[in-house]
């Protein structure tokens, strides 16, 4: 007889099962959310044009969501460079909003030529996240302290910083409404001639083919591999473990921080006070199911953004509410997440002495 059961985690978890545990997870999260949709009064019929042809298979539905998974790109890998490391950078939104208003003062203050400001833009960007996350990154290092905590407090404070700016100095003086003055055209990166799909494409692109390049061919890939397996061993082999933290955290931070000068450059052409609302749970959802693999972040991201593409078409056209709209993204995230159980874990018979 069993006296019980356990669950196991797998050293190793091969490839087929984590692809199956992946799809089951999705598939199971689409029909339970298709579910819900039918019985809101979305017709059973209108469900693949909206989820799959509509969202993936037209131009103008492909072209949303690449635009939507380009942030996401950006945030996801950030987070999983930091996870890379065992630190939990949980405030991504705060890294985000600093990038973004970094990119608004060189706008509001016209810094630099014009051909100029466009870069100056992103390199700024990146240089405020940096330095948001560094304060974090330096309490872990020489106190220990927790950097879930730490980071999630600077995010707030990065919001109420962004409130400040928008109720006082940065409001638009033309329309009185909280947000900044409209970016000029110099300051905006180019549209590729495919709907909204901007030049941040290529940003993202590359961000995600130079993390798979330092993580899979440099020694400071495996010294952040070591280190993420086991910190003390790593600092007992005598592997730069300081260094390498800081490397792969401070790299996290600056990529929220550009994630949010695409925002307000690619997309919405000026600051506002939702332009970084939900990248945290994204950025973490994305790292998590990509297990820090960048190449595996743009696929996530890609279908995550169609996810988002898929939700605001429910609400225009079928007047599901925007917490409904949440709700079923929830569950389809939530179902791929628990499925990941089945691949990280095995069940071990239990039997009596």
């Amino acid at each position: 007889m069993l006296d019980g059961a356990l669950l196991v985690r797998r050293q190793r978890v091969p490839l087929r099962l984590s692809a199956a545990s992946y799809f089951g997870g999705l598939l199971f999260g689409l029909a339970l959310a298709a579910l819900i949709l039918v019985q809101l009064g979305v017709p059973t019929a209108a469900l693949w044009q909206e989820f799959v042809v509509q969202t993936f298979l037209t131009s103008q539905g492909l072209g949303q969501t690449v635009t939507a998974m380009i942030p996401l790109v950006l945030v996801g890998l950030g987070t999983a460079l930091a996870l890379r490391v065992q630190f939990w950078n949980i405030g991504i939104e705060g890294q985000l909003w600093l990038g973004a208003m970094a990119a608004t003062w060189v706008s509001i203050l016209d810094l630099g030529p014009e051909p100029l400001r466009l870069p100056l833009i992103l390199a700024l960007s990146m240089l405020a996240g940096a330095l948001w996350i560094a304060l974090p990154l330096a309490l872990k290092l020489l106190w220990d302290v927790s950097e879930v905590i730490s980071t999630l407090l600077l995010g707030s404070i990065a919001f109420f910083w962004v409130q400040h700016q928008l109720f006082g100095a940065w409001r638009d003086g033309k329309t009185g409404f909280p947000t900044s003055p409209t970016l000029d055209a110099a300051e905006r990166l180019p549209l590729l001639g495919w709907g909204q799909v901007h030049a941040g494409l290529w940003l993202a692109l590359a961000a995600v083919l130079l993390a798979a390049m330092v993580i899979g061919v440099t020694r400071l890939g495996f010294y952040a591999r070591a280190v993420g397996a086991n910190r003390r061993a790593a600092r007992a082999a005598g592997l730069p473990v300081l260094m390498t933290v800081a490397v792969f955290v401070l790299g996290s931070g600056a990529l929220c921080g550009l994630a949010g000068a695409v925002i307000v450059t690619g997309t919405e052409f000026r600051l506002s006070q939702s332009i970084g609302a939900g990248y945290l749970f994204s950025g973490i959802i994305i790292a998590y199911l990509a297990r820090s693999n960048p190449l595996a972040v743009l696929v996530v991201s890609f279908l995550l953004g169609g996810l988002y593409t898929a939700g605001g078409v429910l609400k225009v056209f079928y007047g599901i509410s925007e917490a409904m709209v949440l709700l079923v993204q929830g569950v389809v995230l939530l179902s791929v997440l628990c499925a990941q159980l089945f691949a990280d874990y095995r069940v071990v018979a239990r039997r009596p002495a």
